[in-house]
């Protein structure tokens, strides 16, 4: 990871910053359980979790009383989030189809544009008096 993205976690408590050297160019040195703790940072944001949740993980490592199961629920709670973003996003695609296919295309003009005719449509069906949403 990059020298600000030590700095970061460092500040939002996720490793700590290690003592600054007293000689010699003033590089910073990281523990070996540093540097783990860091790849399990990473790893833990390539699979969706976010930094909140990944200090709580971080913190059920540590505990001696913390068992396996509160581990599973974090990530239980984490795959029910995904599989919502994923059926989210499957009727984005959907929408997103329909309107390419109900499209005109190249040639029309801008007025007859229906990507944008939905979209205002929507746009106006969904608002409440002069908010728009």
């Amino acid at each position: 990871v990059g020298v600000e993205t030590l700095r970061f976690y460092e500040r939002k408590g996720l490793v700590e910053r290690p003592k600054r050297p007293v000689l010699g160019g003033g590089f910073r040195s990281y523990s070996t359980e540093t540097v783990e703790r860091i790849r399990f940072i990473r790893q833990a944001q390539e699979i969706g979790f976010s930094l909140r949740e990944i200090k709580e993980l971080l913190s059920l490592r540590v505990d001696p009383d913390a068992d396996c199961g509160e581990v599973r629920t974090h990530a239980r709670t984490k795959l029910d989030e995904v599989n919502r973003k994923i059926a989210s996003l499957k009727g984005m695609k959907g929408t997103l189809e329909e309107l390419i296919e109900a499209c005109p295309g190249q040639g029309a003009a801008l007025g007859e544009c229906s990507i944008l005719e939905a979209l205002t449509r929507s746009v106006l069906d969904e608002s409440n008096g002069d908010r728009v949403n």
